[in-house]
């Protein structure tokens, strides 16, 4: 079953476009990854599918629904997440505090905040502690575990691999097969890490110039 349908989208700022004419499917509980170099327009087609820039032509069908003209908030209601590139934790509050604002914020039983605890180890020593001053690793943990306290059903990945160390990407690839397989969760991931994307996605496509290249790279890349 086909999750989210993107046809023919185009999107920008101003009078400058940025995506031309993208068009993809994501199935349930597949990852895709969209690979490309700073500037390409990943990040603008995530922005785009989440709500935060309006398409200027195409279409955006979520779970059967057309979201293109939707707000952010009604999207993230029919369960979409999206983890930003830089996290965009909340720097004064505890980590348990960041996961409470959004199980609250979302409608969801507070119950899912220990339920995401338990699923990520690495935050259970930390959970007293503000997000400011965790390393990057663990704010980008933080930051996927928050995302999922709002039980999103596809998640948008903007570079988490960013300034993280490879001990702690190589247990985010661990945690989001995982997650994949027991909650049956769709994943959009965008990243220039090679490696990082074959240790993880199920199909990989090219993002050059606001433009999706779909001969797929092959999971032995290197």
């Amino acid at each position: 079953m086909t999750i989210l349908s993107v046809n023919e989208l185009a999107a920008g700022y101003g009078q400058i476009r940025v995506l031309h004419n993208v068009s993809f499917g994501i199935k349930e509980a597949e990852i895709l990854g969209i690979l490309g170099h700073n500037g390409m327009g990943k990040s603008t087609l995530l922005k785009t599918i989440s709500g935060a820039i309006r398409p200027t032509a195409g279409s955006i069908s979520f779970n059967g629904i057309d979201i293109a003209k939707a707000p952010a908030h009604v999207r993230a209601r029919h369960r979409l997440g999206y983890v930003p590139q830089g996290r965009q934790i909340f720097p004064g509050l505890t980590v348990r505090e960041n996961m409470t604002f959004a199980a609250r914020a979302s409608g969801t039983p507070l119950g899912i905040v220990d339920e995401m605890i338990e699923r990520f180890p690495r935050l259970q020593s930390i959970l007293g502690r503000a997000g400011g001053v965790l390393s990057g690793g663990e704010q980008q943990i933080l930051a996927l575990a928050r995302c999922l306290c709002a039980r999103p059903v596809l998640i948008l990945l903007d570079e988490p691999t960013e300034g993280i160390q490879p001990s702690i990407r190589d247990e985010i690839v661990e945690t989001l097969i995982r997650l994949r397989n027991e909650l049956q969760l769709s994943i959009l991931l965008v990243e220039q890490n090679l490696k990082f994307m074959t240790d993880l996605a199920d199909r990989i496509l090219h993002m050059e110039k606001g433009r999706l290249d779909h001969a797929a790279t092959p999971p032995t890349a290197a």
